[in-house]
């Protein structure tokens, strides 16, 4: 077997997407073993039966639209839905809109399964998932206030919840804990 891009595409060590409009147009093997899925259950479907739910769905395609760097770069850690098991697990993604202007027209995304490192040892809400995201980015309540468009003491009241739930005293041991 010769190397092409075709190979590479398929071999690589995380998952690969190829998308347009959030559906997905091609994956390789890996992303399949990951998800759990068979090509025929991903191609052509929405990214939505990727997620926890249609509102975390929803709320990471704006976000993805609001942070975009200039080349049309994104990344970040979110939780994600297996979609044989249903088994939901930390995942990284990082992806690029082939066109910054229209996010969403095309794009080129990873997923690197985060479970071996990362364990989801809580039962977490959609919204307790999207602010354990972001505090384990490092973002202060402010930030994370801002980037989901609600209040700072929201975010520090969701922020006691994730503390109650992990049994953390300070948001340090919290962060440690989320990321064990």
């Amino acid at each position: 077997m010769g190397l092409d891009y075709r190979t590479a595409f398929e071999r690589a060590p995380v998952g690969l997407v190829l998308s347009r409009q959030r559906l997905i147009v091609d994956c390789n093997e890996q992303l399949l073993q990951m998800f759990g899925a068979q090509r025929e259950q991903l191609i052509g479907q929405s990214f939505a039966m990727l997620y926890p739910s249609p509102a975390e769905f929803e709320h990471t395609g704006q976000r993805i639209v609001a942070m975009l760097d200039a080349q049309g770069y994104y990344a970040d850690d979110r939780v994600m839905r297996r979609v044989g098991s249903q088994e939901l697990f930390w995942c990284h993604v990082t992806g690029r809109a082939l066109d910054p202007q229209d996010p969403h027209a095309e794009g080129i995304w990873s997923f690197e399964d985060l479970s071996q490192r990362r364990r989801l040892t809580a039962e977490l809400t959609a919204r307790e998932r999207e602010i354990a995201a972001l505090l384990i980015e490092g973002l202060t309540s402010k930030l994370i206030g801002r980037r989901l468009n609600i209040s700072p003491r929201t975010v520090d009241v969701y922020r006691a919840r994730l503390m109650k739930k992990y049994k953390a005293a300070t948001t340090p041991e919290l962060i440690n804990k989320l990321l064990a």
